[in-house]
């Protein structure tokens, strides 16, 4: 199945695992350390929902150095002014996503979420990759769909791992969600290479 297939038939909890593995393979842009974002990981694990998730939240929030975006921005939406670089708009995409998750993972708001975050997390791939096409955001929403020639490694990568997840995740128990957080975290290690690369390159 495409991506856009598999978020569609996904549940809460997977939705919700699915909106915060991409997040927490960009924390890497919003300065926050490999275990920020931990506590939300261990309540999807404990089955909390509601209150449990909502103060593992706002503390990830306040650890995080940066500030980030109001609510009314969605993390998938545009790519930012033209005047910014690439890494300033994917920044501002990591950001959003962290501002705009749900106090409770559950129902229409985390569906949304979890498909934006997905639409937010390739843009951020793109927009970090060196050789990326000049292409639109519409094109992102294809990859999703599945017509995936053409991509470039980055981003690719990233559409791999997020099937990879949403595939674990159909049907699966506390042990999916420990293979889900390990694809994770090969990813954001992954991006902090690349960021890392990228700050070298400017100095």
């Amino acid at each position: 199945m495409s991506l856009v297939e598999l978020i569609a038939q996904a549940d809460d909890r997977a939705l919700a695992a699915g909106g915060l593995a991409c997040l927490d393979r960009c924390v890497p842009l919003l300065g926050g350390d490999d275990e920020v974002l931990r506590p939300l990981w261990t309540s999807l694990a404990e089955g909390a929902v509601g209150e449990t998730w909502g103060q593992c939240l706002e503390q990830a929030r306040a650890k995080l150095p940066a500030p980030f975006e109001e609510p009314g921005e969605e993390p998938g939406a545009g790519e930012g002014p033209a005047a910014e670089s690439g890494e300033d708009r994917a920044v501002r995409l990591a950001r959003a996503m962290l501002a705009t998750a749900p106090a409770v993972p559950a129902g229409a708001p985390v569906r949304e979420w979890a498909d934006a975050c997905s639409l937010a997390s390739l843009r951020i791939h793109r927009l970090l990759e060196v050789m990326a096409p000049a292409d639109g955001a519409d094109d992102i929403d294809s990859r999703r769909e599945g017509r995936t020639d053409g991509m470039s490694p980055l981003v690719a990568a990233e559409l791999r791992r997020q099937v990879t997840v949403f595939e674990l995740l159909a049907g699966t128990g506390a042990g999916g969600l420990r293979q889900v957080l390990a694809v994770s975290t090969e990813g954001r290690r992954i991006l902090r290479a690349v960021v890392s690369r990228r700050a070298r390159g400017r100095s």
